[in-house]
């Protein structure tokens, strides 16, 4: 039976180009100087530093401008407030969402079921495989899950006959 996996990854080499791009143009831009700001890139998640909240807001753009150049959604990045760190610093969190939660799946396999069409969604870890008699159900299926809202960047991989 012909099946597919729906997946929310990110591409790593593309963050981490936009990162590198993001802090070369904080080094060379005169608003920046002396601000201390800078982009720290942990596996989960990214610390933004600067000397004020204004400076941080203006780091976590820069490196936005960058990450759409690259065209890497937005909708992977979870943006934290602003907080005061030590030395009268300004820190700002942003934690990196890979993956598709327990909660998103079961709302990915109810859009599913509700649609009526002749396909099963199961879940597995933070996969979604849906399978089907037909290749074409599996396109509509497809297709329906790129109209809808939803708040992950989902891709669409191992189709198999």
């Amino acid at each position: 039976m012909p099946s597919f996996d729906v997946v929310s990854k990110l591409e790593w080499s593309e963050v981490t180009n936009a990162v590198n791009q993001a802090q070369r143009e904080i080094i060379q831009r005169f608003d920046f100087k002396g601000t201390g700001a800078e982009i720290e890139q942990s596996e989960a998640s990214f610390q933004l530093t600067a000397s004020t909240e204004d400076r941080v807001a203006a780091v976590w753009d820069v490196m936005i401008e960058k990450l759409i150049r690259r065209k890497v959604s937005l909708k992977h990045f979870e943006k934290e407030k602003p907080t005061k760190g030590p030395r009268g610093n300004s820190k700002m969190l942003i934690k990196i969402k890979e993956g598709i939660d327990t909660d998103n799946a079961r709302t990915i396999v109810k859009l599913i079921k509700d649609s009526k069409l002749k396909v099963q969604a199961a879940i597995q870890q933070d996969v979604v495989r849906i399978t089907g008699k037909q290749r074409d159900d599996l396109q509509t299926v497809i297709a329906f899950l790129k109209s809808q809202e939803l708040p992950l960047e989902l891709q669409y991989t191992n189709f198999r006959d």
